[in-house]
């Protein structure tokens, strides 16, 4: 094993002031939690923009290194479920929120937060998942679930060109379902198409200003990545007994909405947690996405890889709005 990496780190300069830049780092400096991992691919979410922007609803303590999302080798650890040399990989828990995460070619995790990665997948391959796919199969599942099956379901996808709403596109699209893509991305809207989205709608489709409390139903589910004005809107837009999976806050975490959504059309609203999702169910969606649910082949085209040097210009991209389609990390051999 070497004695020094190289990870993306932020800092704070400057009271308020947070700069990330590629370091070089000794291996020793890292926390062991009880597994060591060589990172070969991530990918980059917006809480890792978060984290990178200073956020400290995200990360508390700086210097840090952002990354959600891991692919790599086992080194070492201390649990009897892994060796080294096992192909494994990381999505959520704490990583890249306190815990130093993907965007460095080292990662120390505990060993609960680990998974075998199957033979058929490989690191980039995981990574075009990431927790951007993870979150888009949780909300996917939540939907059917609820009864919303592609014979019947027509479904709506907000901030359908970023990371889970093109995913959740994608996915939904190869299970049979009618697909309404919302985006305000007029250059996304071909690979939108190419990836099953029967419907493009302008961003403004699903704001609605005024204050009525119900408007003409449209759709018999939807997974919102957006939130806010996004969500209040799709809230009253859903057919009878439908179901929304609401896993994101990038245009606002609060809601104003009525009651009428839910005792006048039964709707649900289900909230989505891809970091601390229970085992169980996360193992039922990366089983699904590694096999009845593979579409590597489809999302292919709307994932892009890029070296470490390069995440520091797509995370500011992140924060204005201006990515497309989602980004993986490829650390040196």
């Amino acid at each position: 094993m070497r004695e020094k990496y190289l990870t993306y780190e932020v800092s704070e300069v400057r009271p308020g002031e947070f700069e990330g830049k590629i370091v070089e780092k000794n291996i020793g400096s890292l926390p062991y939690k009880g597994t060591f991992i060589r990172v070969y691919y991530s990918s980059l979410n917006y809480k890792d923009a978060l984290s990178a922007s200073g956020n400290k609803g995200v990360t508390r303590q700086y210097p840090f290194t952002p990354g959600v999302d891991a692919a790599g080798v086992i080194i070492k650890s201390d649990s009897p479920n892994f060796k080294k040399g096992d192909r494994v990989f990381v999505t959520g828990f704490d990583l890249g929120m306190n815990t130093h995460g993907g965007l460095g070619e080292y990662i120390s995790v505990p060993a609960e937060w680990v998974f075998p990665l199957p033979d058929h997948i490989s690191f980039a391959e995981v990574m075009m998942y990431g927790t951007a796919g993870l979150t888009a199969g949780l909300s996917t599942l939540k939907l059917i679930e609820e009864n919303i099956t592609s014979k019947k379901g027509n479904i709506v996808v907000s901030g359908a060109s970023g990371g889970v709403g093109s995913l959740a596109v994608a996915l939904l699209s190869f299970l049979g379902f009618p697909v309404t893509a919302v985006t305000g991305k007029e250059d996304f809207k071909k690979a939108l198409q190419e990836i099953g989205a029967k419907e493009i709608l302008p961003r403004s489709a699903l704001n609605d200003t005024t204050k009525k409390p119900l408007l003409s139903a449209k759709w018999d589910g939807g997974i919102d990545t957006v939130g806010g004005t996004t969500l209040s809107t799709m809230l009253k837009m859903i057919n009878r007994y439908g179901c929304i999976a609401s896993c994101g806050n990038a245009g606002g975490y609060e809601l104003n909405t009525t009651v009428f959504p839910f005792i006048l059309r039964g709707i649900t609203l289900a909230g989505i947690d891809s970091a601390e999702c229970p085992d169980d169910r996360r193992k039922i969606v990366w089983d699904k996405l590694f096999n009845e649910w593979n579409i590597l082949t489809i999302i292919k085209g709307i994932n892009k890889e890029i070296p470490l040097d390069e995440v520091d210009t797509h995370l500011k991209l992140m924060l204005k709005g201006q990515n497309r389609g989602h980004i993986i990390v490829r650390h040196s051999d």
